[in-house]
C-alpha cells in the first residue's frame, strides 16, 4: 500500500510538472512588417514605376552643429521635431503615412554618423504587462528596421520598450490611440 501511495505521488508530481511546462510555453514573436519604399523596390515591382516615391525632397540639416544640439531637431517647423510614430491596435506594422518622418530622421542620422537615437516602444493599458513589453519592443524594432533600410547603422540606434508604463490611465477608445507609438529620442534631447 505504501509503494502504491509513493507511485501516486510521483505520478501527480509528473502530471503537475507537465501542465506547468505546457502553460509556460512561449509563442514566437512574428517579425515586424516594414514596407520597403525605396525607389529600387517600387521600380522592380512594376506597379509604381515612374511614381514619385520620395515624399520628402530635402531636409534642412545643420551639418556644423554637434549631434546633441542641432537646431533642426528643435525647430517646430522642421519635420525632425516630430518624434512619434503611431500604430494600430495590437499591431507593430509601420504605417506608410509615417515613412516621410522615418526618412527624415534616417537622412539626419546618415548625415551625422556619430549621432545616436533611442526608439522607445509604447502600448496602451490593454493586455498583460509582459505582452505589452513585447509589443512595445516589436514596435521599436519595426521602426529600427525601417531606418536600417535607409542605411542607418545598428550602432546608432538603441531600442527599448516601456510597454504600458507611459500609458494614459484608464483610456477608452480613441484616447488610447496616442499610447500606441514609438518615440524617437535623439542623443542630447
Amino acid at each position: 500500500m505504501n509503494n502504491l501511495t509513493d507511485l501516486n505521488k510521483k505520478l501527480i508530481v509528473i502530471a503537475m510538472t507537465s501542465v506547468f511546462l505546457v502553460a509556460c510555453k512561449s509563442t514566437p514573436i512574428a517579425p515586424a512588417k516594414v514596407e520597403d519604399k525605396s525607389p529600387s523596390a517600387t521600380t522592380s515591382a512594376g506597379s509604381d514605376a515612374g511614381a514619385d516615391t520620395g515624399a520628402i525632397k530635402e531636409v534642412a540639416i545643420d551639418s556644423n552643429a554637434n549631434s546633441g544640439g542641432d537646431s533642426a531637431l528643435k525647430d517646430p517647423n522642421n519635420i525632425l521635431s516630430k518624434r512619434n510614430i503611431y500604430f494600430d491596435f495590437d499591431s507593430d506594422a509601420v504605417k506608410t503615412e509615417y515613412q516621410p518622418l522615418i526618412d527624415a530622421h534616417g537622412k539626419y542620422m546618415l548625415a551625422h554618423p556619430d549621432a545616436k537615437m533611442i526608439l522607445q516602444g509604447n502600448t496602451d493599458e490593454r493586455g498583460t504587462r509582459e505582452y505589452n513589453l513585447s509589443l512595445g519592443q516589436r514596435r521599436a524594432v519595426a521602426v529600427k528596421k525601417a531606418l536600417n533600410l535607409i542605411g542607418v547603422k545598428d550602432t546608432q540606434i538603441e531600442t527599448v520598450s516601456y510597454g504600458e508604463e507611459k500609458a494614459t490611465p484608464n483610456c477608452v477608445g480613441e484616447s488610447c490611440d496616442k499610447d500606441r507609438r514609438t518615440d524617437i529620442v535623439h542623443q542630447g534631447d
